[in-house]
């Protein structure tokens, strides 16, 4: 039986979440991408708090492609961890394909100055 986006996803989701763990000195970076909006947090896992988060809902000067609005996204988060002190995070696509807005929000992020 084939499986449903959603459930292919979840799937995949796990795979990778069974690999990455954040610590407030490395923590992981994950992605929320729906049609409209893209979201990022930096996640503490080992305490259980989000760091940092940047949305492109809470970005004004985000205009142009659903693409640029994703670096954008990369960029503010990479500047808020540089006001944070943190360097290096662990990439957690969430399931999504690298490619595309998760691809643009990545390359945004290494611009502004995150490791990963």
């Amino acid at each position: 039986m084939a499986l449903t986006k959603l459930q292919r996803r979840t799937r995949i989701k796990k795979r990778i979440r069974k690999i990455i763990s954040g610590t407030a000195a490395k923590p992981r970076m994950s992605i929320f991408r729906s049609n409209k909006e893209i979201s990022v947090q930096l996640i503490d896992d080992v305490a259980g708090v989000t760091l940092i988060a940047a949305s492109s809902k809470g970005l004004k000067d985000a205009k142009g492609t659903k693409i640029e609005t994703a670096a954008a996204v990369g960029k503010a988060i990479a500047e808020k961890a540089a006001k944070a002190g943190i360097e290096t995070v662990a990439f957690d696509r969430n399931g999504y394909l690298y490619h595309g807005r998760v691809k643009a929000l990545a390359d945004g992020a290494r611009e502004g100055g995150l490791k990963f």
